[in-house]
């Protein structure tokens, strides 16, 4: 019997933000896996904010999706049959699959994940790729010191929040912004030692009474309005990690107004600041084995806590992901495309 995956694909390239029309849903046969390969059953599917601007044909770190191809995304996954020494049937590897049922994959592409160890979601999440860039960003450029102040902004997302409660467990006072009263509340559920509303009209003069002596890393994953107001109260030698820009992803055109590259670049010169943009994968190689080790320590220990918005069906992926956009989703993005590790 041939096995059939049902797959979510780009149809058409967003103007603003993305449409159930940008996504269609198709079904196709799978290949048998040749050698190094494994067939894999999708459990889970990340949702994540750099989807976006693969959809885009503007230039970016990593290629853009054409038309037609399968979305993509991080998954965990179940090994249904391997032609790798390396794997075997019902392990659970992490991978990139994308919007999927199912795939034939490189087994050396795959990660194996121990379902004993933690719940196999926290592997697209707090001990996955967003954990990660919280713990490399911040440690390998944000350098954090005992005593300093650092702001996140979508501070209760997987990378925000991590990011956080890192810091508060190397001693610094930590300012966390995200959307709405209840994501506040949240963060004050975390620890943060200031909790603010981005939404709020007074959002700088906020920002000033939370962080009277300034700020000394400010992990930037937002941009914006955001951005705008945390500048100017960037202390001398600030550091300032960049791994995402979502409040620009969805924009059409140049923003309005005056040129403010010469203001920032003013005050970069004036303050010594460190404005440092990174992709995970580069400290993946020196980093990654420290970060499971210390990440895994942490939450067992329930020093890191983290937060998942679980959907089930992947037919909901492409609604979760425009909400997600929005700003409706509380936590970690998931799709949990399959309720079992089972055969087909």
């Amino acid at each position: 019997m041939t096995l059939i995956s049902r797959q979510i694909r780009l149809a058409a390239r967003p103007e603003g933000f993305p449409v159930a029309e940008d996504f269609s849903i198709q079904e196709h046969p799978v290949r048998t896996p040749e050698d190094g390969e494994v067939l894999l059953r999708t459990l889970y599917l990340s949702l994540d904010p750099y989807m976006r601007g693969r959809m885009s044909e503007s230039k970016s770190y990593a290629a853009h999706l054409e038309l037609g191809d399968v979305m993509l995304g991080g998954t965990v996954s179940e090994v249904l049959e391997s032609r790798s020494r390396d794997l075997v049937p019902g392990q659970i590897v992490v991978g990139a699959a994308g919007w999927q049922t199912y795939s034939v994959e490189t087994a050396s592409s795959l990660r194996v994940v121990d379902p004993e160890a933690a719940p196999i979601p926290t592997a697209l999440g707090v001990l996955g790729m967003p954990g990660f860039t919280a713990y490399a960003g911040l440690l390998a450029i944000g350098r954090p010191q005992a005593g300093e102040t650092l702001a996140v902004a979508a501070a209760t997302g997987p990378v925000g929040a991590t990011v956080g409660q890192i810091a508060r467990l190397k001693g610094l006072r930590t300012i966390g912004i995200a959307g709405g009263p209840h994501k506040v509340e949240h963060l004050r559920e975390l620890g943060f030692d200031a909790a603010i509303d981005h939404r709020a009209e007074d959002l700088e003069a906020r920002i000033a009474q939370a962080a009277p002596d300034g700020i000394d890393v400010y992990f930037e994953n937002v941009g914006g309005r955001v951005w705008e107001a945390v500048l100017p109260h960037l202390n001398l030698y600030a550091r300032v990690p960049v791994c995402g820009l979502a409040a620009t992803y969805n924009a059409t055109g140049e923003p309005e107004g005056p040129d403010r590259s010469p203001a920032l670049l003013r005050t970069v010169l004036n303050q010594s600041l460190t404005i440092r943009g990174f992709i995970q994968t580069e400290f993946r190689e020196s980093l990654f084995g420290d970060f499971l080790r210390d990440m895994g320590a942490w939450v067992r220990e329930g020093r890191i806590r983290y937060r998942e918005d679980v959907t089930e069906g992947l037919e909901n992926a492409p609604e979760t992901f425009i909400g997600m956009l929005a700003g409706r989703n509380f936590g970690k993005t998931l799709i949990q495309v399959a309720a079992t590790a089972e055969m087909p």
